[in-house]
């Protein structure tokens, strides 16, 4: 939306109606909420009770997608969220979350990733400090 100067200025809607301090709060709890979404075992909790069936959560998880931006992102302490996030757009990914069997191998195969990359991080950090002596 442009404004008189030209210049475009998105807003957001909720910007105009709520404080500094509300805001913040909503920052807050929309960070943490998203970055819970990187634990498969809460994906199956929330699938467990329904919440992927209702429509306004669904919509709620479509508009977390801001937090892609790297505005955002930058914030993100877990960034399989992110992952979990798109993969939660999906209804049949939503579907199959309710199963133990699935949210056990996603868990897994969490683990095995971050085992992978941390084994990695550690072998290249070390190659590193061989080169520098």
């Amino acid at each position: 939306m442009a404004n008189k100067k030209g210049t475009n200025k998105a807003k957001d809607p909720l910007q105009n109606l709520e404080s500094d301090e509300q805001q913040r709060m909503r920052f807050q709890v929309e960070l943490e909420f998203i970055q819970c979404l990187s634990n498969p075992n809460y994906l199956h909790f929330l699938a467990q009770r329904d919440y992927f069936k209702d429509p306004a959560f669904v919509n709620y998880l479509n508009y977390l997608q801001y937090w892609k931006k790297p505005e955002y992102a930058k914030f993100i302490k877990y960034p399989m969220c992110l992952y979990f996030l798109d993969l939660l757009q999906s209804e049949e990914f939503r579907r199959k979350i309710v199963s133990a069997q699935c949210c056990k191998f996603i868990d897994d195969q969490s683990i095995l990733l971050w085992q992978h990359y941390s084994r990695r991080r550690t072998r290249t950090l070390a190659d590193k400090g061989k080169f520098k002596q």
